[in-house]
């Protein structure tokens, strides 16, 4: 006897950040599955999916942030949870869809006795049966060996390049410090018809303190230039706004932010509301509250991102031939 089988695709979405899986289930033309989601008194978590995934190609989608007073930790045991109640219920192929990792920054030891927790975070997501990981702007491009599988490393950039494109006018790419070099030069050259020119911040970190950042000097010519300032993320806003103080004090035109995450933690929003910023452009990789939405953010989607790297898998094509390679440096 022989039979054809089907391939199913399914999509579901923890608690944290559900709009973005219902943008990508739109572009991918299928709806969202239910998983039946109940929080008990003592906050605990219950995942039931409301139809059959054996011998389904599963997703499960959830963004590591803290909402509605829930921490990133409920946010990663909720992923958790429902990756288990997939593998329990013979999903063929579980995928984990991070569009932000937490603990991404966690990814060495920078002084003794600390943990590695971005690791520990990747051994959690195997043993609760998750195959396969896909995330975007990982904090440190390392972190896609501690996960024991693929690892599809999606990048943001040409979502912010378009907005540069249509915005700006020979604009000097600016890292905010060294270790962002590489990404600003390599969106400086694909900006080199719009006349971009590149320049980076020497940033230090007085020693034995956390969420401090001081830009001494620019490298590169900014006087009378539009500065887009680029990161993987904005957190609480130090690095971002003493670099564009500093270009500022530099004689630069304009500074925008540019970040595929938005945290702005603790004092972010107050830091940016007082910055010589004029333009802050994030992606919606996170859910950003009313309260952290100041009057010059401009939010761009990576939903159509996320559902053509999706749909790759599905397919068993290339995630990487999406962005020409250039996620995968």
């Amino acid at each position: 006897m022989e039979k054809v089988t089907t391939k199913r695709l399914a999509l579901y979405t923890g608690r944290t950040h559900p709009a973005l899986a219902e943008e990508v289930a739109t572009h991918l033309n299928i709806e969202i599955g239910h998983d039946n989601l109940v929080e008990f008194a003592n906050g605990e978590v219950r995942c039931s999916f409301g139809e059959s995934v054996r011998g389904t190609d599963v997703f499960v989608m959830q963004t590591h942030y803290g909402v509605d007073d829930r921490s990133v930790n409920d946010s990663i045991m909720e992923h958790l949870i429902m990756i288990d109640a997939a593998s329990r219920a013979s999903a063929k192929r579980i995928t984990a869809v991070c569009p932000f990792y937490g603990y991404a920054r966690q990814d060495r030891k920078a002084a003794g006795r600390e943990p590695i927790t971005a690791r520990l975070v990747a051994d959690m997501f195997k043993a609760a049966g998750a195959k396969r990981m896909i995330s975007i702007d990982l904090h440190s491009g390392q972190i896609q060996g501690f996960f024991d599988g693929p690892v599809d490393h999606l990048t943001a950039m040409p979502v912010l390049e378009q907005y540069v494109r249509e915005h700006a006018t020979e604009p000097v790419i600016v890292s905010p410090d060294a270790g962002r070099i590489k990404v600003a030069e390599r969106m400086a050259q694909h900006l080199g018809d719009c006349g971009a020119d590149l320049a980076f911040i020497y940033k230090r970190r007085p020693k034995g303190t956390t969420n401090v950042a001081e830009a001494a000097e620019v490298m590169g010519d900014v006087a009378g230039r539009t500065c887009v300032l680029t990161d993987d993320m904005i957190d609480t806003g130090g690095t971002i706004v003493a670099a564009a103080e500093l270009l500022k004090k530099r004689g630069a035109k304009e500074v925008w932010a540019m970040a595929t995450h938005g945290l702005l933690s603790g004092p972010a929003v107050d830091r940016l509301k007082n910055a010589p910023i004029e333009r802050l452009v994030l992606t919606n990789s996170l859910p950003l509250p009313s309260e952290k939405q100041l009057p010059n953010v401009e939010i761009l989607s990576v939903a159509p991102l996320i559902a053509e790297a999706l749909g790759a898998v599905f397919d068993d094509t290339s995630v990487s031939d999406i962005f020409d390679g250039e996620n995968l440096a």
